[in-house]
């Protein structure tokens, strides 16, 4: 079988799994163009059409779920043949792709990869930062980092964190001019720095831990931004009340910049775990990865 042919056959069989060309295109790292490209020349040389398109669905003819059924099998055979040879290797080899939250991404990923890097210089790692909760098989990611309760199911799921801690915190000036909260209540006169997520467009409860008792409150969302460090550099310019991660705020927690406020009401998110699909055979990559994310 000629290259071209294989090429686009397999293109074909991501372009049905992932339901549209704009998603099989970022699956690939080509163009949407390139992908319509291939499919006109694969159903040019068979001679028949293997897509249904319109503007809003994509779906195969009966000649293209015809060639899925032998296709899918044939190309499953080729990777898990691939993954033989992988386990073979010297060293690992190849990239591991993570879909981590950006806490984590920060936090605990990164601060590990120059220790992968030096134990096993031929791994590479793609991270994509994302706060919502993404398929990682429908996406071909290798794994993904969320805190525990916002696994996916069906997945081997390891601790790679501890708890993380929260603080609310000001700038003195801040404080000089409106107070100081002595509780969860007392920020309703209080300016407050709010998260919106961005998966789904909703504001971030502010909540508070007592007694082990977690419980919730709003507060007046004077300024709203979908980014941590934004969040953070609005605390510093004075713009109100703020929780951070206390490692994201501890450098200027320690420098005076920022006051805790609210001591001993900052809840506790809970441990990161790496999680990953436990039908698929892990490559040397992913498993040197998960050595190093481990330790």
């Amino acid at each position: 079988m000629d290259r071209e042919l294989w090429s686009g056959l397999a293109v074909f069989a991501e372009i049905v799994e992932a339901g549209s060309f704009a998603r099989a295109a970022t699956r690939l790292g080509l163009s949407a163009s390139a992908l319509s490209h291939a499919m006109r020349t694969l159903e040019g040389r068979l001679g028949i059409r293997l897509l249904d398109r319109t503007t809003r669905s994509l779906s195969p003819t009966g000649a293209g779920e015809q060639l899925l059924l032998r296709l899918r099998p044939a190309m499953s055979s080729v990777e898990d043949m691939l993954a033989e040879l992988d386990q073979a290797r010297d060293r690992p080899m190849g990239r591991v792709r993570v879909n981590a939250h950006r806490p984590a991404a920060v936090h605990v990923v990164l601060p590990r990869l120059a220790t992968l890097a030096q134990r096993y210089p031929d791994v590479a790692v793609e991270l994509a930062v994302n706060d919502g909760l993404v398929d990682i098989v429908a996406e071909r990611f290798d794994c993904g980092v969320r805190h525990a309760g916002g696994l996916q199911g069906d997945m081997i799921s390891v601790r790679i964190s501890e708890p993380m801690e929260l603080v609310f915190a000001a700038t003195p000036s801040y404080l000089e001019e409106h107070g100081s909260p002595a509780t969860p209540d007392d920020l309703g006169a209080h300016r407050c720095i709010s998260y919106r997520h961005t998966s789904s467009g909703a504001l971030h409860r502010w909540e508070f831990a007592r007694d082990g008792e977690m419980f919730g409150r709003a507060v007046p969302e004077t300024f709203i931004t979908n980014d941590a460090d934004l969040m953070r550099d609005a605390a510093l310019s004075g713009l109100g009340v703020v929780c951070l991660l206390r490692l994201q705020a501890a450098p200027y927690l320690a420098d005076g910049s920022l006051v805790e406020v609210l001591p001993g009401w900052a809840p506790v998110l809970a441990a990161n775990h790496l999680y990953y699909p436990s039908r698929r055979q892990p490559s040397a990559a992913f498993r040197a990865f998960l050595e190093v994310m481990r330790d």
